[in-house]
């Protein structure tokens, strides 16, 4: 399966688990580095970022969801989203580039029509492609999910949604919808 063809498959069925409608969020960390078998952080690619990006912002924004990306441990793992994705979040200066930040970030960046950095983000729900640690930038919730992809290229996927956290004691009732 090309990548392109792969990524997308990736992305509807990750939609489809995590119940994902438009207005949510995304996070996706991924490293070209790992898809090509390589060690995280060694070998970026700007050729591979640009076709993974383009391949989840096709399937996500033509169904709502908002696609905000990871950048790499260079940068701290800020955020590239869309300005008005950002709104309520505080927008800091810095433009990734495979080097620093990593290809995928970069093309992200690139691609955006007006693209913001931002250096914390708390999203509905996340992709990791390659092992690029992007819990931190998930709702405090996460409930892991177990796509069929299970790589992309060489890197293996892990992918989360968030759901809202339960209050209460043993007297307490929840809306399974939430769950």
């Amino acid at each position: 399966m090309e990548l392109k063809e792969a990524v997308q498959k990736l992305a509807l069925e990750f939609i489809d688990k995590a119940g994902l409608t438009a207005g949510q969020s995304v996070i996706v960390g991924c490293s070209t580095s790992e898809i090509m078998g390589k060690r995280i952080g060694t070998h970026s690619n700007a050729d591979i970022g640009l076709v993974v990006f383009n391949a989840l912002f096709e399937v996500f924004s033509s169904r709502g969801i908002n696609l905000a990306a990871q950048c790499c441990e260079h940068l701290n793992r800020a955020i590239i989203a869309e300005r008005d994705v950002a709104a309520g979040y505080e927008i800091v200066n810095v433009v990734p580039v495979p080097e620093a930040g990593g290809a995928f970030a970069a093309a992200a960046y690139s691609s955006f029509s007006d693209p913001v950095a931002l250096e914390s983000f708390q999203a509905d729900a996340g992709l990791d492609i390659g092992g690029t640690l992007i819990g931190m930038h998930l709702k405090r919730v996460a409930v892991p999910l177990r796509p069929d992809v299970k790589f992309i290229g060489d890197a293996a996927v892990t992918a989360a949604r968030t759901r809202p956290p339960l209050v209460g004691g043993g007297r307490a009732q929840y809306d399974e919808s939430l769950m």
